[in-house]
């Protein structure tokens, strides 16, 4: 991997971030630009690694720009519930996901309607969202209830009991830890043209290290597509939640944090971004603090999360690609 500018001086130059900075620079400097989905463009490499410490509160939350972790928060909380439909974050401000059931009901409609007035109408009108905001068996439904169907002597097919991957997970953490089928996994070939975006961040893999009041949990996340300008920040710190959380309810102390990324990009488009943030140092080391143990994985609030010494650097907007 290319290594990011580390200025002289008193920069701290074993600072976490900077491997962030480094994976950025060397796909804008070294990647292969090419046409995507979106018709944007990218400039694109195969295959990174990120590996992050979580030990004493550590998390891997960017300081070079601001990103807003009690977003990523509720997105995580609302998958953990389940939920396809965008109006329980419309209601919360959470913003993420308009632009996908937007841009269906406007091909599908044909009102030109603002993204704006969309949203509002979502957050108003209960029915128009059940109708236009689901966003298909997106994330959560596959994480909480995977759907299984079972054979008939009749020869046909009956739908089956969904499958909940994550408290299955934590059970078997608690009961079998050194197994190697500790997966939570998104990509359900069978539903992916359900979707309204097929899962980059798909699979997550969770590992033990040690025993009793020694252990460590350690998790693996292989993302298939990455906008690393936009998207990783959130993938990161959403995925160290997650981790956070299963460790707490497990009895384990947070281990590393290993990030694996497939097709791991840059939007053209968002040069200003990258120009602006290569730009900046890494400042100081946030901390998060989980201040209640919650019944079940399922029973997390917003308010059971603080984060500590976080004094990054401002926000860099730039567009979704849809």
């Amino acid at each position: 991997m290319a290594s990011a500018s580390i200025p002289s001086g008193n920069t701290d130059q074993s600072h976490p971030e900077w491997q962030y900075l480094a994976l950025m620079r060397q796909i804008w400097e070294h990647g292969n630009e090419r046409v995507d989905r979106t018709g944007i463009g990218t400039r694109s490499i195969a295959g990174a690694m990120l590996r992050y410490d979580l030990a004493n509160g550590a998390m891997p939350l960017l300081t070079t720009k601001r990103v807003f972790w009690k977003t990523a928060t509720r997105e995580m909380l609302w998958f953990l519930t389940g939920e396809t439909n965008i109006r329980p974050l419309v209601l919360q401000g959470v913003k993420i996901w308009n632009e996908w059931p937007h841009a269906r009901y406007v091909q599908q409609s044909g009102d030109d309607i603002s993204l704006e007035d969309f949203v509002k109408k979502i957050a108003d009108d209960e029915a128009f969202a059940r109708q236009w905001g689901d966003l298909g068996p997106v994330y959560g439904k596959q994480w909480v209830d995977w759907p299984t169907y079972r054979y008939r002597k009749d020869g046909l097919y009956e739908k089956g009991e969904g499958i909940n991957q994550v408290a299955q997970v934590i059970d078997s953490l608690r009961n079998n830890p050194g197994s190697r089928r500790h997966i939570i996994e998104g990509w359900n070939v069978a539903e992916l043209d359900q979707m309204a975006l097929p899962p980059c961040h798909k699979t997550y893999q969770f590992h033990v290290v040690g025993e009793g009041e020694n252990a460590r949990l350690n998790c693996m996340l292989y993302q298939r597509s990455c906008d690393v300008a936009l998207g990783l920040p959130f993938n990161l710190w959403s995925a160290a939640l997650l981790q956070r959380m299963i460790a707490q309810q497990v009895g384990m102390q947070p281990g590393e944090l290993v990030w694996m990324g497939g097709d791991v990009h840059l939007y053209l488009n968002h040069e200003h971004l990258i120009t602006e943030q290569l730009g900046r140092e890494p400042q100081g080391h946030p901390t998060l603090e989980i201040v209640r143990q919650a019944d079940s994985i399922f029973d997390y609030t917003i308010e059971d999360f603080q984060v500590h010494d976080y004094a990054p650097l401002g926000a860099i907007k730039a567009p979704v690609a849809v």
